[in-house]
């Protein structure tokens, strides 16, 4: 279990990452989330400006390509030091490989853990039917995802929390469960579909949470991370 939410920093600029940081104490060592929208911004230099401060990374690009694309890709990210990344379950078994070799022999003494998109949490069970021409239920496209990660060796996937159970009966229960879509307060959803409080993701298997608006879009974020954290984490109970 990842005990620290992962802050998920959806912002543009690495000057909007600096003043947001200036909001926790500089010893506070957190675990966060570089997207595309930054990554594509700012390039490789605001993962170096992450690790810099302390703060470890999980790094989400949802790779889906060839394997060979995916395979160097992979190569060239390992360098990056970061503590985790990922790619799209649907691009298949071959392409999950290939990114596990490519992070594996990207050269650096700890391999970063490597997690797979089942189906994203903005998505419904209709929409996923209807627009991607799947006809069984979204739990059991999630699942089947889930076992191809497993077999082409992955470290875990990303899924809803409302998911985490099932995925762990039909893989292992140490096999991550990493789940955005968390709301401490579930009347603000947003464009999320598949959404969870941190208590109710810890009850229900979840191995980490990704949180973003909630913490990055209030007033006070340390705030409102400290109070995710202690309901996620247990402390204090």
């Amino acid at each position: 279990m990842i005990k620290r939410p992962i802050i998920a920093l959806d912002f543009s600029s690495k000057q909007e990452i600096e003043n947001f940081l200036l909001k926790f104490p500089e010893a506070e060592s957190l675990y966060v989330k570089v997207g595309m929208e930054l990554f594509y911004q700012e390039g490789p230099d605001i993962i170096a400006f992450l690790k810099d401060y302390g703060h470890d990374i999980f790094l989400d690009l949802k790779l889906h390509d060839i394997p060979n694309t995916v395979e160097n890709a992979m190569k060239g990210l390992a360098k990056l030091g970061v503590s985790m990344t990922n790619v799209h379950a649907s691009g298949g078994k071959t392409m999950m490989e290939a990114a596990k070799l490519g992070l594996e022999s990207g050269g650096q003494k700890t391999c970063p853990q490597l997690i797979a998109v089942t189906q994203l949490t903005s998505t419904g069970e209709k929409q996923m039917q209807e627009e991607q021409l799947i006809k069984s239920s979204l739990i059991d496209s999630v699942c089947h995802y889930a076992v191809l990660a497993k077999e082409s060796t992955l470290d875990g996937v990303v899924c809803s929390a409302l998911e985490a159970k099932a995925i762990h009966q039909v893989t292992t229960p140490d096999f991550l469960c990493v789940t955005p879509g968390i709301r401490p307060n579930l009347g603000k959803v947003q464009d999320q579909k598949r959404v969870v409080t941190p208590k109710i993701a810890r009850e229900i298997g979840a191995n980490a949470i990704v949180v973003g608006r909630p913490i990055t879009k209030v007033v006070d974020p340390y705030h409102a991370y400290q109070r995710i954290k202690q309901e996620w984490s247990q402390e204090n109970e």
